[in-house]
């Protein structure tokens, strides 16, 4: 999914301490997707409290959206440097087309990877008989040795395991003894948790990581702390187990991403993660100038054009994320 502010904010994001407390809850910022009857996403990561957990860097939660009154996914061909995008759905199908030629349909349940790398353009579309749209778009920043590496694309269907009160798919990483095959270029977890109404689930994690929860639906609480749909729990490194609750007669659903603290300054703007100013300017004038990302083939219509850059390089803000 391509950030489609008219006026994206360049951010320069790197380590910082702990907070003093372990859990913070971080809620949600609406953001349109274009148009007078654009989809709506509540955007999570980055923001001014915190801009990274482990190396996610970027959280769209979005539905569950009625197609027919919004329109549904339609992004134009746009670019992506320095970082790789998940899409994981919820529920509904959206056609993907980027310019390694691959063309895939994102089901739920089932991880799609892409790496940008160096560089890469792809498309997003909700398929025609989709109804209702409700799903989630992260992205990951790539370490400072692999932010070129070569543009990929990996399909992956995790398993459904059964623990006591929950099911789990682990799309990255391993959680509750599932271990997903898809590499990654940091240490990374990232899992589908769907707790039974009213169930309490003990999860043993890496205290390494830090983590982040992602309500989606039903009514859960996090270490004792209650969220709301759409909210961001971070829980700093440290802890070696996560409890959640469920407390409504309907079962309840969390994504829980997490990954050792990524201690690298990365500089992000509309669709790229690099490491300086300059180096975004210069994907930008390569993405304008038709170089360097390839085509996408197959969407109707024409590639977005990059917004306009702000008029001089946003400088660090202290040790803030």
């Amino acid at each position: 999914m391509s950030n489609v502010e008219a006026h994206p904010a360049e951010l320069v994001c790197g380590d910082r301490p702990a907070s003093a407390s372990t859990l913070t809850v971080l809620a949600p910022r609406d953001v349109p997707l274009g148009g007078p009857r654009a989809m709506r996403v509540r955007r999570t990561l980055p923001q001014r409290q915190r801009s990274l957990i482990g190396a996610w860097c970027f959280a769209d939660h979005y539905g569950p959206e009625d197609v027919a009154a919004t329109g549904g996914m339609d992004v134009a061909p746009h670019p992506h440097t320095g970082l790789q995008t998940v899409s994981w759905l919820f529920s509904g199908m959206i056609e993907h087309r980027d310019s390694l030629g691959t063309h895939a349909v994102v089901r739920p349940g089932e991880l799609n990877l892409m790496t940008g790398g160096n560089g890469i353009a792809h498309s997003e579309v909700s398929t025609p008989d989709t109804t209702t749209l409700h799903g989630v778009q992260l992205w990951i920043a790539l370490p400072g040795e692999h932010r070129h590496a070569a543009r990929d694309f990996q399909h992956y269907v995790p398993p459904v395991v059964t623990v006591p009160g929950a099911t789990v798919r682990v799309f990255l990483g391993s959680l509750a003894g599932s271990t997903s095959p898809v590499p990654a270029y940091t240490p990374l977890l990232g899992a589908e948790l769907t707790l039974d109404p009213g169930a309490r689930l003990v999860l043993d994690v890496d205290p390494a990581f830090e983590h982040g929860v992602l309500q989606d639906t039903g009514s859960v609480t996090i270490d004792g702390t209650a969220l709301a749909t759409g909210d961001l729990a971070y829980l700093a490194p440290g802890a070696s187990r996560l409890e959640l609750a469920g407390h409504d007669a309907e079962p309840a659903r969390v994504l829980l991403i997490g990954g050792v603290p990524f201690t690298e300054e990365i500089v992000m703007w509309w669709n790229f993660v690099g490491r300086s100013h300059d180096e975004v300017v210069q994907a930008r004038e390569d993405w304008m100038k038709g170089t360097r990302f390839g085509e996408v083939h197959g969407y109707d219509g024409a590639p977005l054009p990059a917004p306009e850059l702000p008029n001089a390089p946003l400088k660090p803000r202290g040790s803030k994320r």
